[in-house]
C-alpha cells in the first residue's frame, strides 16, 4: 500500500494472536489506509490482513519440558523470521508476549535501527527482576498490561506505557446466562458449575482427574448438579473422552460467545489458573483456582517465583480474594468444601464478586480500551521515526 507504514508483528501464542488482532484492528481504525502488516500470527491477526510467515503453532509451547524437544525447529523459525525482517525492512517491529522467541528475534535485528516495541511485559515482579535491565538494553518501548509494572522498567531507562489488560474488552461481561440455561434445560435456581481445565493438552491431562473427583464429591450433596465445560478446538476431543463417565451431565461447549454465556449462567467455577480467572471475575462468576504443573516446571518455579499468588486478582489486591489450590494442594479433598460453599451460599458468591471489582478497575475497566491505548502508543512511535512516506497526522 503506497504511503503506508509497514509494521512487523510477531505473536507466538493464541493469547498473543488475540492481542495482535485487536491492536491491528485499532490501528486500522485510527489510521485507515496508512498502515500494513507483515509477520507471524494466527487467525485473529489474519483477519486483519496478516499473511503469517509460518504457522504460529510452531511457536506455541510452554514450560521447559515441553520446549526442549522442539528447540531445533524453534531455532530454524527464528532464523527465518530474522531473514524476513531484513528483507522487508519494516518501519516498526512489534513483538507480543512469548519472550523466549520474541526477545531473541529483537536482539538479532537490533542492528537495523528499526524501533523495537514489545507488548506484554515479562513478569520481573514475580521472578528474575534483573531481566528488566537486560531487555532495556535492546527494546525501545514496552506496552504493559498491569498498572504496577511500569516502574520496574522505567527505572532501567526503558520507556513503558500501561495500556490495560485485554480481558477488559474481550466481552466476558456480555454473556447471556438465561439463554445458556435454556439451552441446557435448566431452571433459574438449578445448581450449575463451570469447569475450566485449561487450553493445552498437558493442562487438561493433569487437571481433569482432580476436577472429576471434585464433581463426584459435589454431586453427592447437590441434587441436580450440572456441569458446563467450555474448551477450545485443540483439546475438545480429549476433553469429551475424559468426561463421559462423570457422575452428572456435562455439556462441553466451544466458542467465545458460548463460553461467556456459560460464565453468566454458572453459580461458580472451578478454573485452571490463567487469564480465564479474570474473565470469570469480569463476568461476575465467583471462582476457585487450581493448577498443577509438569513436575520439572514446578520444581523450577518453586526456586524462582517470588510472588504469593497465581491469579492476577489476588496479586493486584495482595490478598486471596479467589481461593487458590496449587500443585500439591490441587486435590479434591481440599477444593471441594470451598467450592461447595460458593455453590450453596449466594452471599458468599456476591462477596467475592464485590471484592474483585477494585482489581478490575485497576486493569482498565471503565476507561479507553487497551487496544486503543496500545494503538495510540504504537502510532506515536511511528510518527517519531519521521517516516518520509507518511503524510502528517491530522
Amino acid at each position: 500500500m503506497p504511503g503506508a507504514a509497514l509494521v512487523y508483528v510477531v505473536a507466538g501464542e493464541p493469547s498473543g494472536d488475540l492481542l495482535g488482532g485487536r491492536l491491528m484492528a485499532a490501528l486500522h481504525v485510527a489510521r485507515p489506509g496508512r498502515i500494513t502488516f507483515a509477520g507471524i500470527g494466527g487467525e485473529r491477526m489474519a483477519e486483519q490482513g496478516l499473511h503469517s510467515l509460518f504457522p504460529m503453532s510452531d511457536l506455541s509451547l510452554m514450560g521447559l519440558a515441553e520446549v526442549l524437544p522442539h528447540l531445533p525447529r524453534l531455532m530454524r523459525r527464528l532464523r527465518e523470521a530474522e531473514a524476513d525482517i531484513r528483507q522487508c525492512r519494516p518501519d516498526l517491529i512489534l513483538t507480543i508476549d512469548s519472550p523466549g522467541f520474541c526477545f531473541r528475534l529483537d536482539q538479532r535485528v537490533r542492528d537495523l535501527g528499526i524501533p523495537l516495541v514489545h507488548y506484554v511485559a515479562p513478569t520481573v515482579w514475580a521472578w528474575k527482576p534483573k531481566r528488566a535491565a537486560k531487555i532495556a538494553r535492546f527494546l525501545d518501548h514496552l506496552l504493559v498490561l498491569l498498572p504496577f509494572e511500569p516502574p520496574y522498567f522505567e527505572r532501567e531507562g526503558l520507556p513503558t506505557t500501561f495500556v490495560g489488560h485485554s480481558v477488559i474488552e474481550g466481552g466476558a461481561d456480555q454473556g447471556d446466562g438465561a439463554a445458556c440455561r435454556a439451552r441446557l434445560g435448566l431452571t433459574e435456581n438449578a445448581p450449575l458449575l463451570c469447569v475450566l481445565p485449561g487450553s493445552r493438552v498437558g493442562e487438561v491431562t493433569r487437571h481433569l482427574p482432580v476436577f472429576r473427583e471434585v464433581v463426584c464429591r459435589l454431586a453427592e450433596s447437590l441434587d441436580g448438579l450440572r456441569v458446563v465445560l467450555p474448551t477450545v478446538a485443540g483439546v475438545a476431543d480429549l476433553v469429551r473422552t475424559q468426561v463421559v463417565d462423570w457422575p452428572c451431565p456435562v455439556q462441553v461447549i466451544e466458542g467465545e460467545g458460548a463460553k461467556f454465556d456459560a460464565f453468566a449462567a454458572a453459580d461458580a467455577a472451578l478454573a485452571a489458573s490463567g487469564t480465564v480467572t479474570l474473565e470469570l471475575a469480569l463476568a461476575g462468576c465467583p471462582s476457585v483456582v487450581a493448577y498443577k504443573m509438569n513436575p520439572l516446571t514446578a520444581w523450577l518455579a518453586r526456586r524462582l517465583v517470588k510472588v504469593r499468588y497465581a491469579s492476577l486478582i489476588n496479586l493486584i489486591l495482595d490478598r486471596p480474594v479467589l481461593p487458590e489450590f496449587l500443585q500439591e494442594n490441587c486435590r479434591a479433598e481440599t477444593i471441594t468444601p470451598v467450592l461447595q460453599s460458593y455453590l450453596a451460599d449466594p452471599a458468599r458468591r456476591r462477596a467475592q464478586i464485590d471484592a474483585a471489582a477494585p482489581a478490575l478497575e485497576q486493569l482498565g475497566r471503565g476507561g479507553p480500551s487497551p487496544s486503543r491505548r496500545a494503538a495510540e502508543a504504537v502510532w506515536t512511535l511511528i510518527d517519531r521515526k519521521e517516516i518520509k512516506s507518511l503524510s502528517p497526522v491530522i
